[in-house]
């Protein structure tokens, strides 16, 4: 560490040495969420806070000297107040994720409001018009990856039509030391900087002389071509890699934090994904899962093994463990480089077996069912690849015979029909469904692993929605990148160099959004609740938060309530940052 930082680290401390630094934020007792009081107003103060996450000194941004912030526990329909005082040495704002609020509210410095200048108040003012889990976190310059969030709960006006005994709130998020400034400039500078899975040069050579003949080297240079020509690399499921730690409610795997519960108890656990870089995939070994909400909606009650959380999702499920034994929370990132770690024990102290993480995964042409394309954000589609043709439930899109990836679990079938009603009983893993509020539950079928995964196919609406109106309008939402010059961006151009799409109140929209990259985008809508066309008609799920699987597309229908400029981007942090991001002007 360099003098400077070392002095102002003490400095902030008001400490003589940095041997020990406090982590009092941290417990290795999870906090039920029934002990939080349900309030209409807080204060809450953003400031520069010295952090040790993984045993070295670092400097985050803390709400209220914490990471995660404290948690915000509302009741829909209330009228809430929300102060903030920015202790920063710039504007600051605190955007609201998920919830449904007037434009001037919601929170993007530059957007929607002025932001919040160093050393002033902005009172936040807004009535609750949902419930369910969501999280609250910083909207203004790379704020959000040095520690800038928290989980916002909100009870809802009446009893959810599920049944549990006791709550916990389980945010996963990453952290490295590197200051996020510093993170995005080394991303810009060297191509696939963290990813030191990447074939070298000298690796691909030892492959060639390996290589059984001529025709197996000619297609080792022609897959490596493809691949240099989409500027991307098939190791490229994350940007990024070791250094970072995965945390679960702001504890490091090591840490075991740990949920207390009574055999035979139902344990509701409100997964929020917070990371700036990784998607997970979230299992809990011995313990199926039950998942009654998306995004703070409720869906059709679904029994799964794992799920994928994306960036800025929230998932509820009901777990019931009936053996006095603990349970491993487990949450490898997609690109199987780290994990979260926690456990669910009858008593603290106890602890379960940690799961391998398996293979890591690569991707192949063959996977991706196309040939060379140009992936510099100007093609307008994939050689080889209908863009707007129906998916499989497997998750893949013209696959060749190889049998599908595992963890490819969120992907989903576009409504073969546009808006209506679908019949979904010949799709895999899923039960006949008429668009009737008596559907039974999807039943969802193992992979090959044995295991039970959730796709956006098995996810149902508990209620139906309001508007089920065919589209007026279609917006084509491309996403763009480049991965070797790192910058990312939709419909080839970045937010600097584009106008925002145009969207009347009430209009009836259907958002057509096909991905030209390898890898997974999070896309976040604000303003609005996104309903999934996923063949289920009226039932659609509503969602402010989508993964879009790489080469394929997704389609969702919105129909906006509120004026405004809306923002509309990638949640792998550093997309949005340098471009895969879009405003959406609602008049």
């Amino acid at each position: 560490m360099n003098t400077s930082r070392r002095k102002s680290l003490q400095a902030l401390l008001g400490l003589g040495s940095l041997a020990a630094l406090p982590r009092g934020w941290a417990q290795v007792r999870a906090v039920e969420l029934g002990a939080v009081p349900v309030s209409r107003s807080y204060d809450l103060t953003v400031a520069e806070t010295a952090l040790n996450v993984t045993g070295e000194p670092a400097v985050g941004i803390t709400i209220n000297g914490t990471m995660p912030g404290p948690v915000l526990r509302f009741r829909e329909g209330d009228e809430v107040v929300v102060r903030v005082t920015n202790r920063l040495q710039e504007i600051t704002g605190i955007h609201w994720h998920g919830l449904l609020v007037p434009n001037d509210q919601d929170g993007v410095p530059g957007v929607t409001y002025p932001g919040i200048r160093p050393g002033e108040t902005f009172t936040y003012r807004f009535k609750l018009r949902q419930s369910g889990t969501y999280w609250y976190h910083s909207h203004a310059a790379l704020q959000e990856a040095a520690g800038y969030f928290a989980p916002l709960i909100i009870d809802p006006a009446k009893p959810d039509p599920f049944q549990y005994d006791r709550e916990y709130i389980v945010m996963i998020s990453d952290w490295i030391d590197t200051p996020p400034a510093q993170v995005l400039a080394n991303l810009k500078k060297v191509d696939g900087y963290y990813n030191y899975r990447r074939i070298t040069t000298p690796q691909f050579l030892a492959q060639l002389r390996n290589a059984p003949d001529a025709k197996a080297r000619d297609a080792l240079r022609a897959e490596r071509s493809e691949w240099a020509k989409m500027r991307m690399d098939p190791t490229d499921f994350s940007d990024g890699g070791e250094e970072w730690t995965s945390l679960l409610q702001g504890k490091r795997p090591d840490e075991n934090w740990t949920g207390l519960f009574r055999p035979g108890e139902r344990v509701r656990l409100r997964f929020i994904n917070a990371s700036p870089m990784n998607l997970y995939d979230v299992r809990i070994p011995g313990l199926p899962m039950t998942v009654v909400q998306a995004d703070g909606q409720n869906v059709r009650p679904v029994e799964v093994d794992e799920f994928r959380i994306g960036n800025g999702e929230t998932y509820d499920v009901i777990v019931q463990p009936k053996e006095a034994r603990a349970y491993t929370i487990f949450a490898p990132t997609i690109a199987r480089v780290g994990y979260a770690r926690g456990t669910l024990a009858p008593e603290i102290g106890m602890s379960g077996p940690v799961p391998d993480m398996g293979p890591r995964p690569v991707r192949t042409m063959a996977d991706m069912g196309m040939g060379g394309m140009d992936m510099g954000g100007n093609s307008a589609a994939m050689p080889g690849m209908d863009m707007g043709q129906t998916l499989d439930g497997s998750g893949q899109a013209g696959m060749a015979a190889k049998p599908p990836d595992p963890h490819a679990g969120m992907a989903m079938p576009a409504s073969p029909g546009g808006g209506g009603s679908a019949d979904m009983s010949g799709m895999p893993g899923m039960a006949g469904m008429p668009d009737s509020g008596e559907a039974a539950a999807p039943k969802v079928q193992a992979d090959a692993d044995g295991l039970r995964r959730l796709k956006y196919a098995h996810l149902r609406a508990e209620t139906r929605n309001a508007d089920s109106r065919a589209p007026e309008k279609e917006l084509l939402v491309r996403l763009t990148g480049d991965m070797a010059r790192y910058f990312w961006s939709i419909n080839g151009k970045k937010l600097s160099e584009s106008q925002p799409f145009e969207v009347g109140v009430g209009e009836r929209v259907r958002i057509k959004m096909v991905n030209e990259t390898m890898m997974e985008h999070p896309m976040h809508l604000h303003g609005v609740f996104m309903e999934l066309v996923n063949g289920n008609g009226r039932y659609a799920p509503r969602k402010h938060t989508i993964i879009v699987p790489p080469a394929q597309t997704v389609e969702l229908d919105v129909t906006y309530e509120d004026e405004g400029t809306w923002a509309f981007h990638c949640h792998l942090f550093y997309h949005a940052a340098t471009g895969m991001m879009r405003l959406v002007k609602v008049a």
